[in-house]
């Protein structure tokens, strides 16, 4: 019996959000065995909605974004020592570029109907994060889609298909207080936002099931 959804609020590029996903896993498998499962869906939120749709080059953007390039090494490397420990390997040296989000959204988005959501989502965190892959480009999504079920996707993403519901969802979030991910909701109401132990999101989720069985 499924104790209620959960909606996952994240950007492909984010690596706090690959790091959150795995722990949610562990933190599922732990309340699994309470007899508690849920339901997931992947919900996008672009962390840079007016990158152009080329991307740009990392190091400009992070030495933008952090001040200097020293900076931005340092959070790569805090980062990668946080991944490391929940089992994920950061490969910041094979990333070039940071890319527009959006076609990576639409394929999450493509990916419900065929029930790959998850699968298709850690394979892109996996071909950004791993590989150092632009995950704007078609061939990429494609590969990617094909293997997790969703057919035709470099055609489909070349079509208007599923952009306007991911630009929705997009602004949806932001109106509705999220500035932040991965953000995690119960039933729609914000449980908790940023990358939490597995303990202490396994707990939280317990709570946000006794709170809406006695609403």
């Amino acid at each position: 019996m499924t104790a209620g959804t959960i909606d996952v609020v994240s950007d492909v590029i984010c690596p706090w959000c690959w790091i959150g996903k795995r722990n949610l896993a562990v933190a599922l498998a732990l309340l699994e065995q309470e007899g508690m499962v849920f339901a997931l869906r992947f919900r996008p939120f672009r962390l840079n909605p007016d990158m152009p749709p080329e991307g740009r080059a990392r190091a400009d953007y992070r030495r933008q974004k952090f001040g200097s390039d020293e900076r931005a090494r340092a959070l790569d490397a805090r980062v990668a020592a946080v991944g490391a420990a929940a089992g994920l390997a950061f490969r910041f040296d094979l990333i070039t570029r940071t890319p527009d989000t959006l076609p990576a959204h639409r394929l999450i988005r493509m990916a419900e109907a065929a029930g790959t959501q998850d699968a298709v989502k850690e394979a892109l965190f996996a071909a950004y994060f791993n590989q150092g892959l632009d995950v704007s480009e078609p061939g990429v999504l494609d590969a990617i889609g094909a293997a997790h079920g969703v057919e035709n996707a470099a055609e489909r993403l070349a079509s208007d298909e599923a952009q306007a519901w991911v630009e929705a969802q997009d602004l949806g979030a932001r109106q509705g207080g999220i500035d932040g991910v991965p953000c995690f909701l119960l039933a729609r109401h914000i449980l908790v936002s940023g990358a939490v132990a597995p303990e202490d999101l396994a707990r939280l989720l317990r709570r946000g099931v006794a709170a809406l069985a006695q609403a």
